[in-house]
């Protein structure tokens, strides 16, 4: 009897033994589990801690924002004759059309929303054109001057304007700089915008459908260093976008010389380039065009650095692009629109 219970004992230990080194493996699996998991969850909050949630998002920039986002944007006719550079106000605007006025001398329209700063300019007259592109953002279209023929055209597209003409140096909306010589020295002062449309009757408060944006959009295409366009053979009349090669965005020069703001000192470093190809007629003897922003074509958009061949597409009075037939996205960031004819050059180096 004394055999048979050492028997049975012997089996008894060695299977506690076992129970208790699984059970220790248990343990220290238990532990390590808890331990990953805690670092996981620690890092979880570190990465929160490290991408803040914002409330908003600003409609033509794609970038987060605590402020409200619906307010009124405006849009400037801004000078681009070589005695008007530097202008003032264009590295804060978040959209910017490039557009021929007459002869081989292009205009801009820079949208305002997400900045807007105290001085922007010097200010151009009116083309249809240009408030046909300002009112696909329901924006304010702010100008100075233009025939009675194309102010009348202003008047009766139902679009919000105010005409620097009525407010010549009037000391809060507009002012003649003595630095340089008109027509090229009449600035917005935007302090006095809220004052301007609540004498107009205007809105100031609205939501603005927004433009295409992902922050993932790779940028496909052809790696560049540089991309040229040349509105007419001479030199001067250049357009040159040079990759900056830390953050892949594009360097903005006009007749080979870096295009800057008067207001900061800033370079205008636009994250999309967007050029689209047009057709334009001479309606005068004077240079005057008629552009079409409607029946789409051949365009190519730069993004990170890279450019690639796309279509257009006009929606609402904008321009976006697309290819085969599907829309894409612009990158965060500033958008630089440039409406070129047929018989422009785009060259990539």
């Amino acid at each position: 009897m004394r055999k048979l219970a050492l028997f049975l004992i012997v089996p008894f230990l060695i299977l506690m033994a076992a129970c208790s080194s699984d059970a220790g493996t248990e343990k220290k699996s238990k532990e390590a589990s808890e331990k990953e998991t805690t670092v996981e969850e620690k890092e979880a909050v570190e990465q929160e801690e490290e991408e803040p949630e914002f409330e908003n998002v600003y409609p033509l920039t794609g970038e987060p924002t605590d402020e409200e986002v619906d307010h009124r944007a405006i849009s400037v006719m801004v000078n681009n004759h070589t005695r008007a550079r530097p202008q003032s106000g264009l590295s804060e605007a978040d959209v910017v059309y490039e557009v021929l006025a007459e002869g081989q001398i292009t205009r801009f329209l820079a949208l305002f929303h997400s900045q807007i700063p105290d001085t922007i300019g010097p200010v151009r007259s009116a083309r249809p054109y240009y408030f046909e592109l300002a009112a696909g953002y329901d924006a304010v279209y702010v100008y100075h001057g233009a025939s009675a023929a194309i102010n009348n055209k202003v008047q009766s597209s139902g679009i919000d304007f105010v005409n620097g003409a009525k407010y010549d140096n009037n000391g809060w909306l507009f002012m003649r700089s003595n630095e340089r010589k008109a027509p090229h020295n009449s600035y917005f002062l935007s302090d006095g915008l809220d004052r301007v449309l609540e004498q107009k009757g205007y809105d100031t408060d609205m939501t603005i459908e927004a433009l295409p944006f992902d922050e993932e959009s790779s940028g496909e295409g052809q790696a560049v260093n540089d991309v040229k366009i040349t509105y007419s053979e001479r030199p001067q009349e250049t357009v040159t976008y040079t990759v900056n090669s830390e953050n892949g965005t594009f360097l903005r020069s006009s007749d080979g010389r870096p295009s800057n703001d008067s207001n900061n000192g800033e370079r205008l470093e636009p994250e999309n380039v967007f050029i689209v190809e047009t057709n334009h007629k001479i309606i005068d003897n004077v240079g005057r065009r008629d552009v079409d922003l409607t029946s789409g074509g051949t365009g190519y958009l730069l993004q990170n650095g890279k450019m690639q061949e796309v279509e257009w597409q006009s929606e609402n009075g904008r321009i976006l692009p697309y290819k085969d037939g599907e829309p894409l996205a612009f990158t965060p960031g500033q958008t630089w629109v440039n409406v070129i004819p047929a018989n422009a050059t785009v060259e990539a180096n």
